[in-house]
């Protein structure tokens, strides 16, 4: 059985959040952080450290949150260092959950399948 453990940014009442988590739990990753995004707001430093675990700042902002549209953001043109901004600002532009592995690979959102072909392979790669 596989012995990672993984980092979880994630809303605790939000459905596909609590699906990703027990789908994590089935594949036998222990949490060693479980950071409600909501509750505790994260620091620019935290939001950094997850653009560049997921592999940018595009992979982790959310263009599907209702204030997208609400503060007028899909009318502007907006720099990466915006985007950066708004996700400190305002934890509804984060993707979620955000899943940081031990193994250092990371995700944003929650793909059942790509997950279960990730899991699937890194098990045949072990053995």
């Amino acid at each position: 059985m596989m012995s990672l453990t993984a980092e979880l940014y994630w809303l605790p009442h939000c459905s596909t959040c609590q699906k990703a988590k027990a789908f994590l739990e089935e594949q036998g990753i222990t949490f060693t952080l479980v950071h409600d995004i909501k509750a505790t707001a994260l620091s620019e430093a935290q939001v950094k450290r997850l653009v560049d675990a997921v592999g940018g700042v595009d992979a982790l902002f959310s263009k599907r949150a209702m204030k997208f549209r609400q503060w007028g953001l899909h009318e502007k043109d907006l720099s990466q260092e915006d985007l950066l901004a708004y996700m400190v600002q305002e934890y509804t532009f984060i993707k979620r959950p955000v899943t940081l592995l031990s193994n250092g690979d990371a995700f944003a959102g929650f793909a059942p399948k790509q997950m279960a072909t990730y899991f699937d392979a890194l098990k045949a790669s072990k053995g």
